[in-house]
């Protein structure tokens, strides 16, 4: 139904000239990527006579800001949160319906919200993100961190927390145990060295010493709302409360909240009840065995309590190295899965290996009029040799503008070409405040034993890693200020035979940005 008219936003029939096209785009449930904000300004400018309607059940939508293309393929932008509003007041043909999708019907081309509406669609794009996993779902004491109401929850535990563990070894898990202050922090991590997603363990040795060094001072302003313990003043409704969802923790991760942005940690504060900055302890290549309680590890055995006292904290949580460590609670860092669920139902979505909806080089699902976007779905084209699919934000952006103009090119009966963003790897971020981009096969990935790496380090200032395949460079780490990612890059595509140059690449004496100008 056409959410404002409430007349059938169905149509089956190609669309013809004067048509009102009807498009809707889908958010779903918390976790989620709002990374649709990026479709539907492609569609307004392509299609300005289109009905777009966006279904998320959040109450804020994030969207992407201060845009900035570093170099071919490389980006930068910041994440905010805005109220839907200020988006159907930018965008006229725009409506945000708030509510949760109960399923969907890809032969009748309808949905049905749990409220209780059905809203038909000509063009369907899937942007529901993906669902943390989450060590367990039962115990009050394990918190996941994925989405901004858990954020806020995290902020509210730490303030009262003396020590806590982090579980887990991804980006929010880096970005966590970095930031937090005041509270004794224990990461338990399941590979050799930290990081293992991002960069190898010459450049995990590179960040560790910042774990054990004072934080710099922070000088650029907060990107979004902060977040805080007290109750809003009246009329401020973009202040966020710890209170507002604390009866969500321990709910299930299909209620509404949208996903956590770059740099998540600048909107909140990350200070536990004791005096002092960090105080880091690393376990490697361990698990969690069992998570106790008090009462429970008093009816274990003797050899399960190790050094801890019992009674001293909640929970208690036993890693498969052997050791128990008693805290306030535990945070569930272990990554995400694709949040297929509510749609599979009654359809016929062909899925992938990992779980993601299969969609192809135009972001098409195998369900007709169906696209998908982002952590939901896996991208089952024939890749560029220099391009993988990883489930981060700079790629949720690039998918969902993408699918925009793919379901825009469909509804004009206009040819499109695979975007060139997918040729090469490329990303940016920041990591125990240095910052970090990855281009390419960064890590080797799939080149087995046939490649080489060079890497130049200098302490506390920059790690430089490329990793060259016959001769040519098909990836890099660069971390610090290296001023090297747009040279790299372009090495990269043009795959240039480095041969002759051997280890002089990385010469810090040669001036490599003016060489290969």
């Amino acid at each position: 139904m056409n959410p404002k008219t409430m007349e059938p936003l169905s149509s089956k029939r190609p669309a013809e000239n004067g048509d009102r096209v009807k498009i809707c785009h889908l958010l779903h449930v918390k976790p989620q990527m709002a990374l649709c904000f990026n479709c539907y300004p492609v569609l307004s400018s392509q299609i300005p006579s289109a009905d777009v309607a966006l279904i998320t059940a959040s109450p804020h939508i994030k969207t992407v800001t201060k845009y900035r293309q570093v170099s071919k393929t490389l980006e930068e932008f910041d994440v905010e949160e805005q109220a839907s509003s200020v988006l159907e007041e930018k965008f006229p043909n725009l409506t945000v319906i708030h509510s949760a999708v109960k399923s969907l019907h890809t032969r009748s081309h309808s949905l049905e919200t749990t409220d209780g509406r059905v809203f038909g669609y000509e063009k369907l794009c899937i942007c529901g993100g993906g669902r943390p996993k989450l060590l367990t779902q039962e115990n009050p004491y394990v918190l996941g961190i994925r989405d901004t109401d858990s954020a806020q929850e995290l902020q509210k535990r730490l303030s009262k927390a003396k020590r806590i563990v982090v579980v887990g070894n991804g980006g929010i898990a880096l970005e966590l145990v970095y930031e937090v202050e005041g509270c004794e922090v224990i990461w338990a991590v399941k590979d050799k060295a930290i990081g293992n997603t991002f960069f190898d363990a010459g450049a995990a040795q590179f960040l560790i010493p910042s774990l054990e060094a004072d934080k710099p001072e922070k000088d650029a302003p907060c990107k979004r709302p902060r977040y805080t313990t007290e109750e809003p003043a009246p009329g401020g409704s973009h202040t966020f409360t710890a209170d507002r969802n604390a009866r969500r923790q321990g709910s299930s991760s299909t209620e509404a909240g949208s996903a956590l942005g770059p740099d998540w940690h600048e909107g909140i504060v990350l200070q536990g009840s004791e005096q002092g900055t960090r105080r880091v302890s690393l376990e490697y290549q361990c698990e969690v065995e069992k998570i106790f309680t008090s009462e429970e590890l008093l009816n274990s055995p003797p050899q399960t309590l190790g050094h801890e006292n019992v009674g001293s904290w909640p929970v208690y949580i036993k890693l498969t190295n052997g050791k128990t460590f008693g805290c306030d609670f535990v945070v569930s860092a272990t990554g995400v899965v694709p949040n297929t669920e509510p749609f599979l139902h009654g359809n016929n979505f062909a899925l992938a290996d990992d779980g993601g909806l299969q969609v192809d080089d135009h972001m098409m699902t195998s369900e007709p009029d169906v696209y998908a976007a982002g952590d939901v779905c896996t991208a089952c084209w024939e890749h560029s040799p220099m391009w993988q699919q990883m489930r981060l934000w700079t790629q949720a952006r690039q998918m969902g503008w993408y699918a925009g103009r793919c379901m825009a090119a469909q509804v004009l009966s206009e040819p499109i070409e695979l975007d060139f963003c997918f040729e090469l790897f490329s990303h940016i971020t920041k990591f125990f405040n240095y910052k970090v981009v990855l281009l390419g096969k960064f890590n080797g990935q799939g080149l087995g034993s046939d490649h080489e790496l060079l890497v130049r380090c200098t302490k506390g200032l920059e790690y430089v890693k490329v990793v060259l395949s016959g001769g040519r460079m098909v990836g890099a780490v660069l971390i610090g200020e290296t001023d090297l990612e747009e040279t790299f890059e372009n090495l990269i595509l043009n795959e240039m035979d480095l041969t002759p140059y051997g280890e002089e690449l990385l010469n810090p004496n040669i001036d490599i940005e003016d060489y290969f100008d």
